[in-house]
């Protein structure tokens, strides 16, 4: 009986085992089956596994130094820790009219004005500091600090207030050896192989709090800007130039001078869209490498030729009086052309070389194309009676 319980036993296992390999070799048969679908492209399990809800996630990436080939995550210190000691802070000292106050006249005081500029020469006798006219101009006092916060007096050069460059002075002697040895002169670069998008960076005395450094790109070059009625080719920037900057250096890569940091475009309105952001200019240094050398060594800005007059303009819209449209003459420089031409305040100019002057650049673009000792033709509109009378005056640029 146990041998025939045995034997049954053994039968069933042997059946158990037959059927999982026949359940095993079913299942082999619809895996291959279910493959050989998918190869055929009549199923497609990334589309079925696309219906599945997908849950929410945050992508990282490694950073890395180098994000693309050429394309670097900006490290300047190096560069910066070689130009500061050519870059200074300039303090000026200007005389200003108070005015009234009430009705008492509260006479002159000092007005002090912050700048920055660029060691770029020294002789044996003194150093020479390149920065903007606008930042000396009419300064009675001039004060440099170097890198190592030594203050020392500075004289003018020499100016042009065409191109807004200037050169000052500071003379040796009055330096200690420290600062002398701390002291660098900086290396000019060639502003004409600047292109949009090269990386730039602008040191400078930004708000007079001292010297200062933002980064950025080129963001235009040759870019036509108008400063005070005067037009100028300029490198536009995105790197951050506030008040202070302005003589301060723009440098590329490599550190050297390629701009000298001059004006930003601003707003006064205080909406977001009227705001203004990311909109410096720079004078190319290679424009004005020649003019630095002759400011430099003590010789006339020959391309400064001035008429000889200062005034305002009278447009067709804001002519109430119904005077002649022209350049009017409020104050006439003695001795210049324009006085030995016979103008006088008053006059209106509206015509220069045969063609009108309806705004002030009709008479800039052609005066800033001539030199010292050229002749211009004005036609001038003067008060004749009760009307306005017409001349014609040839004006030796002075």
């Amino acid at each position: 009986m146990i041998k025939k319980e045995q034997r049954e036993e053994k039968a069933n296992n042997k059946r158990k085992f037959t059927y999982l390999i026949i359940i095993l070799f079913i299942i082999m048969i619809f895996i291959a089956f279910i493959m050989a679908l998918n190869n055929a492209g009549l199923i497609n399990f990334d589309r079925l596994n696309s219906l599945k809800p997908k849950q929410a996630e945050l992508k990282y990436t490694e950073t890395n130094d180098k994000v693309k080939e050429g394309i670097y995550i900006t490290d300047v210190s190096e560069v910066v820790e070689e130009v500061m000691p050519s870059i200074v802070s300039i303090t000026s000292k200007t005389l200003v009219n108070s005015g009234m106050f009430g009705p008492f006249y509260s006479g002159e005081r000092y007005a002090e004005g912050a700048g920055s500029g660029i060691i770029v020469s020294k002789t044996d006798s003194e150093l020479l500091i390149l920065t903007n006219n606008h930042v000396v101009e009419g300064a009675e006092e001039l004060s440099v600090q170097f890198v190592n916060e030594k203050n020392v007096d500075a004289t003018i050069k020499g100016t042009s207030s065409r191109k807004d460059v200037a050169v000052i002075s500071v003379k040796l002697s009055s330096l200690d050896n420290e600062t002398i040895d701390a002291i660098k002169i900086a290396t000019l670069g060639d502003s004409t192989k600047l292109k949009v998008g090269n990386g730039v960076i602008a040191i400078g005395n930004a708000l007079g709090y001292g010297q200062s450094v933002t980064t950025g790109v080129v963001s235009a070059v040759n870019r036509e800007v108008t400063i005070d009625n005067t037009k100028a080719k300029m490198i536009q920037t995105d790197a951050a130039i506030n008040g202070g900057n302005s003589g301060g250096a723009l440098l590329n890569s490599k550190g050297e001078v390629v701009g000298i940091n001059s004006v930003k475009y601003s707003s006064n309105g205080s909406s977001n869209t009227a705001s203004i952001e990311g909109m410096g200019f720079a004078i190319p240094i290679t424009d004005v490498k020649d003019l630095i050398t002759s400011l430099m060594n003590g010789k006339e800005d020959t391309s400064e030729a001035t008429v000889g007059i200062e005034g305002y303009m009278i447009t067709e819209e804001e002519n109430s009086y119904n005077l002649p449209v022209g350049f009017y003459v409020s104050k006439v420089v003695k001795g210049s052309g324009a006085d030995k031409a016979g103008i006088v305040i008053g006059n209106i100019v509206t015509e220069i070389e045969g063609n009108k002057v309806t705004a002030f650049s009709d008479l800039t673009d052609v005066i800033y194309g001539k030199k010292k000792g050229d002749k211009v033709t004005l036609k001038i509109s003067y008060v004749d009676g009760r009307e306005y009378a017409e001349k014609t005056v040839e004006v030796t640029l002075s």
